[in-house]
């Protein structure tokens, strides 16, 4: 009996620890899957058959691969509270490093999806591919520790997003003529030339191509030569300067040092052309960016500094160069007035009003083509009689007469009051139809009242002439004829005094 009972304790402990063991791993995998679902950016790695949605209830990022450092992840930003941009972020300060040049902003909702099936694609079935690295024969996704997005197919990169660069380059990063960083409001952009750095503005309404360049920066050539006809490239290098070269194991043929030149600092370095159009550089303290390099230093030197109509003079006092309009943050210019610079086209926007100035000049006249004048009345013709022309500059001294092809942006107070400014500002879109309808009306209405008046005139002229015809045959004679020439005479007075 006791070991019938033995046996029956036995057996029930086996179950209950069988059992225990169960729970124990069924609960173990819950969490696992739960901390897969809920922690994408645990992957370093993508694979064939990703695919990966916005979160809603993730308010700005969402990570979906994170490199090997923890220090940089690719995932979705929100962007305007319901879009999305495909971003890489600094994840320590949240700065982002790079963003896929999407066609349009995608939907921070179902059905956007990321996905890879040999290429990086994201898209929603509604509108189509938004962007893709066009890679059919990758096989897995990953960042590196310097932020570069690769896409590899076994050993070979067959795609890296160092390649397409946005506003941002990190150190060692190369940028090569075939690239661009353009700033966040796309306005202004970074460019390379056969021996020079050039910054450029494109504002709207000044036609096609890269803009007017308002920084040129030409290599010195102080440890190498430039080789004609061989491509530069520019590198931001870990010793604190922006270096250009030819060769990749030769010296640089420039270098544009920072504050921290050859110094070591305690974080990455990087260069962004920010959204006033300057190129400045940074470097991370572990806590926060240090300014650590701009390519303008004087405020006044970039294009819109004081915005659309703007006057800069020392140490940044913005005014307006029309002294009857006080400066806010929107410039002086009326906001309607970025449009096309057609002036002589057949609609409404081609109407403008002329502002002259005395004392301004250009920030950047030196990269600017001119034409020389014999005086500022020629050169003011010359901008009145083109089309395309918003503004024209005009120094006596030289009698160079710079023309702008694009809107008025800001100029430059200066002592000299023979450097005069004279500029198109566009009449409010609009107006022309108002006043032309306008006009319109009063016309047909005035034509309306005259033929009104006219009628009823003749009629009681002829109603009179019927009656002195009565008159004159009861009477019989002569005395007729004069009493109608009276009657004839006030009757005319009398449609005068209506026409008044």
């Amino acid at each position: 009996m006791d070991r019938h009972n033995n046996k029956h304790v036995h057996l029930h402990l086996n179950s209950a620890a069988l059992v225990h063991l169960l729970l124990l791993l069924l609960q173990q995998l819950t969490c696992t899957s739960r901390a897969a679902e809920s922690s994408p950016s645990s992957s370093n790695e993508l694979h064939i058959g990703f695919r990966a949605g916005p979160n809603p209830a993730v308010e700005s990022f969402q990570p979906l691969l994170t490199d090997s450092s923890g220090n940089y992840s690719l995932g979705f930003l929100r962007v305007n509270r319901n879009q999305l941009s495909l971003s890489v972020l600094h994840l320590p300060s949240s700065v982002t490093l790079w963003s896929a040049s999407t066609t349009r902003l995608p939907r921070w909702a179902d059905p956007t999806q990321l996905s890879f099936n040999g290429s990086l694609v994201l898209s929603d079935p509604h509108t189509g591919v938004f962007w893709s690295t066009k890679t059919p024969s990758g096989d897995r996704v990953r960042l590196s520790n310097t932020s570069n997005l690769v896409v590899a197919d076994g050993p070979t990169l067959v795609w890296q997003s160092f390649d397409f660069p946005t506003d941002t380059l990190v150190e060692n990063q190369n940028f090569d003529t075939a690239t661009a960083l353009v700033s966040s409001n796309g306005v202004y952009s970074m460019r390379l030339g056969p021996d020079h750095m050039g910054l450029y503005a494109k504002f709207a309404g000044s036609g096609t191509g890269t803009g007017q360049i308002y920084l040129k920066h030409t290599a010195m050539e102080a440890k190498a030569d430039i080789i004609e006809g061989q491509p530069i490239y520019l590198v931001l290098k870990s010793d604190g300067y922006l270096g250009m070269f030819q060769n990749g194991s030769g010296p640089p043929v420039d270098v544009q040092p920072f504050t921290t030149f050859q110094q070591i600092v305690p974080g990455i370095r990087r260069v962004r052309i920010e959204p006033d159009g300057n190129l400045n550089g940074y470097y991370w303290t572990g806590s926060s960016w240090v300014l650590d390099y701009q390519a303008i230093s004087d405020p006044c030197e970039l294009p819109s500094s004081c915005g659309p109509y703007g006057l800069c003079g020392p140490g940044k006092v913005c005014s307006c160069l029309d002294n009857r309009t006080v400066h806010g943050s929107g410039g002086c210019g009326p906001p309607d007035n970025q449009n096309t610079g057609d002036f002589c086209g057949a609609y409404d926007n081609n109407r403008f009003r002329v502002l002259r100035r005395s004392g301004v000049e250009l920030p950047f006249k030196e990269l600017m083509g001119y034409k020389k004048m014999a005086s500022v009345e020629l050169c003011e013709a010359a901008c009145g009689g083109n089309c395309t022309c918003w503004g024209a500059v005009y120094s006596n001294s030289s009698g160079f007469c710079y023309m702008l092809d694009y809107p008025i942006q800001t100029l430059v107070a200066v002592g000299d009051e023979t450097k005069m400014g004279y500029f198109k500002v566009r009449e409010g879109v609009g107006k022309k139809n108002v006043g032309a309808w306008l006009g319109l009306g009063l016309g047909l209405l005035f034509g309306a009242v005259l033929v009104f008046v006219g009628v009823l005139g003749l009629g009681w002229y002829k109603l009179k002439s019927r009656g002195v015809k009565g008159y004159a045959e009861e009477d019989g004679g002569g005395v007729g004829v004069g009493a109608y020439k009276d009657l004839g005479a006030a009757s005319f007075r009398s449609i005068e005094l209506s026409e008044r």
